[in-house]
């Protein structure tokens, strides 16, 4: 276990500070929770991953899971299982009870991007220009979903429950969207929807100029919302495939979109993180003083968190857009962060992860900030793991919006 603190940070640093944990031999790609937030695991470019006990102090590796030929790309879990995606074409399903691979879903025939769960059921993308279905506990592949034409990136799932949910204007031939959805992201610039029982590609939404790199949808899984690579967010009725608003006001790739509440959060390889109303496409703040690309994000507590390339850790006040904090003691790009209870972890290129104290920060109260809507059920990738947590607020209520509507609010 590592030092807790580096060489020439301030007094601050230090006290904030809390773990540098360096079981890891090269970068940190990737980072999930448990439900219940006791586990945090951590892929990485050595092969592995490892799991750490995130709720006790001092914070300790619990094991280190061993088997993939090639760097981790992405990691989940559900219930006491782990699943783990590699460039070397596979995932693979750990007991994270003892540390044993129980299967290895094979069949990609290029690096796997992204995996989400149902529960009963496995998503992976790949460069392979496809995404399939497996079933999560035999591991049989279930379905491909084929007609991107190019590797594809992200992707979400919506449930049948949730798909149309009380939209009485669907037209009565469109039952077939009472269905489960699957939504995709593609280099070759489009997005797609898919039938989960036919596989059958539903619409294929187009405008973007640029690989589409991130998804996001509202809470009520009716707008879908893409990032690019051409600079551009774009807003689509996830049903008639319509294309309803376009943001432009970043000036570099889109990487990560977050939707909390009425909220729209997107972080850019242009230095900023921007927060939308999405009702009316208005940015109102732009969170600056990062140095490079913004790489990941977490709103939490009315404070976001962001983690940069230029290997700093920062926090702001979400409402007002000001900096309250800035985590200084990696030595490379941070890629991933979460948060559990008064502790921030950050995952870093530089192969660390750190455990910093927020306990003061979430200490404070927010102004007329408001608890979130319940959770959305739509099920997205891990990248942003705050898509589908209820104890989300962004600080920003949507009363404050309307008075302040018309000015300028950076």
């Amino acid at each position: 276990m590592g030092s807790a603190s580096s060489r020439g940070s301030s007094k601050h640093d230090r006290d904030w500070l809390l773990q540098t944990l360096d079981e890891h031999e090269s970068a940190i790609n990737c980072m999930t929770l448990s439900s219940d937030g006791s586990v945090l695991a951590t892929g990485s470019d050595d092969h592995n991953i490892c799991l750490w006990s995130a709720k006790t102090t001092p914070v300790e590796c619990l094991g280190v899971l061993t088997g993939h030929v090639d760097y981790i790309t992405s990691i989940l879990i559900d219930e006491h299982y782990l699943v783990s995606a590699s460039a070397d074409r596979t995932m693979r399903k750990w007991d994270i009870t003892n540390g044993r691979c129980v299967f290895v879903y094979s069949g990609h025939t290029s690096l796997i991007n992204r995996i989400v769960c149902t529960g009963d059921f496995l998503f992976s993308t790949s460069y392979d220009r496809t995404a399939r279905c497996w079933d999560f506990d035999t591991g049989a592949c279930v379905r491909v979903f084929r007609g991107h034409k190019h590797g594809v990136l992200p992707i979400l799932f919506i449930p049948a429950e949730h798909s149309g949910d009380g939209d009485k204007d669907l037209d009565k031939n469109m039952n077939i969207y009472a269905k489960d959805l699957i939504i995709t992201g593609s280099q070759d610039t489009t997005a797609k929807t898919w039938s989960f029982e036919t596989g059958e590609c539903l619409k294929t939404f187009r405008g973007h100029t640029g690989a589409i790199l991130c998804l996001a949808t509202d809470r009520v899984g009716k707008i879908l919302f893409t990032g690019s690579s051409d600079n551009s967010i774009r807003a689509w009725d996830i049903y008639r495939g319509t294309e309803i608003r376009v943001y432009e006001q970043h000036q570099a790739a889109i990487i990560s979109l977050l939707c909390i509440n009425k909220l729209l959060f997107s972080i850019s390889s242009d230095h900023t993180a921007r927060c939308w109303v999405i009702d009316v496409g208005d940015c109102t703040r732009i969170y600056k003083g990062h140095k490079h690309t913004v790489s990941c994000i977490q709103v939490h507590n009315g404070h976001l968190f962001t983690g940069c390339g230029d290997s700093i850790v920062r926090c702001f006040d979400a409402r007002s857009g000001v900096i309250k904090r800035i985590f200084k003691s990696h030595t490379l790009s941070v890629n991933c962060l979460q948060i559990v209870d008064d502790k921030l972890f950050s995952g870093s290129v530089d192969g660390t992860l750190k455990v910093w104290n927020i306990g003061d920060l979430n200490r404070e109260t927010i102004a007329n900030s408001k608890p979130s809507a319940s959770s959305s059920k739509v099920i997205s990738d891990d990248r942003i793991s705050v898509e589908n947590r209820s104890d989300v607020d962004s600080g920003i209520d949507d009363r404050e919006y309307r008075d302040r509507h018309g000015q300028n609010m950076v």
